[in-house]
């Protein structure tokens, strides 16, 4: 993905409904897929004036928005049929594994429509991310 940084949006949706914790490790996961998925949202690393080195952080601002879960998969359904966004989904099934393996094993049996999601990462045109949720209120 080659977008222009200054003309996107990356934004996390978590469901609002999740205990803090839960939250906190919705939020962090899909962040860090973000990441890897996107490496044009990290900006290069940088030194204090000691000279201290300083891993980069992100060139833009990444909201942490809430939603009720029917909102979180409505958006999920739009963004994943756009080819221009990125999106990484987070589901209750993948948040209530204790191993990879398990994840895997247990994806591979879920449809779907089932899948309840507990965050989705999204990154894209600021326009078509605004639209889908510009009316969400921010975590607090």
């Amino acid at each position: 993905m080659s977008q222009d940084i200054q003309n996107s949006k990356c934004v996390i949706v978590v469901n609002g409904d999740l205990p803090a914790g839960l939250t906190a490790n919705a939020a962090s996961v899909v962040s860090l897929t973000l990441g890897r998925s996107v490496p044009e949202l990290i900006g290069p690393d940088v030194k204090d004036a000691d000279g201290g080195a300083h891993l980069g952080i992100t060139f833009i601002p990444v909201p942490i928005l809430k939603a009720p879960a029917e909102r979180i998969a409505e958006i999920h359904r739009l963004a994943t049929a756009d080819p221009e966004a990125v999106v990484v989904g987070f589901s209750d099934l993948a948040q209530s594994c204790r191993t990879y393996d398990e994840y895997i094993e247990r994806m591979a049996g879920a449809g779907p429509e089932t899948l309840t999601y507990s965050s989705i990462g999204l990154f894209g045109p600021r326009k078509q991310l605004n639209k889908w949720t510009g009316s969400l209120a921010l975590l607090r």
